[in-house]
């Protein structure tokens, strides 16, 4: 998805991958990805518990809004942050 990610940004479409591994990433090099601590396959968290998703999702979402996150740039996913 990081390569899909570049190509749509060098188009103009701002973009953000939600990451599981971080060699992987970093190999990669998506403009914007979101580094989860998850198990393989659950990219967003425990299944059938939309709270931890949409907790997951908007924390992806917020890279686009958050101007200091110039690509490329990886990110930690925090459980416990809020916001």
């Amino acid at each position: 998805m990081g390569l899909i990610a570049a190509e749509l940004e060098r188009h103009g479409i701002s973009t953000v991958v939600i990451q599981l591994l971080r060699l992987v990433a970093e190999k990669v090099g998506p403009p914007r990805g979101l580094m989860v601590p998850f198990r393989h396959g659950y990219p967003l968290d425990t299944p059938n518990d939309p709270e931890k998703q949409m907790a997951v999702i908007q924390a992806a979402l917020q890279l686009l809004e958050d101007p200091s996150q110039e690509p490329p740039a990886l990110v930690d996913y925090s459980p416990d942050a809020k916001g």
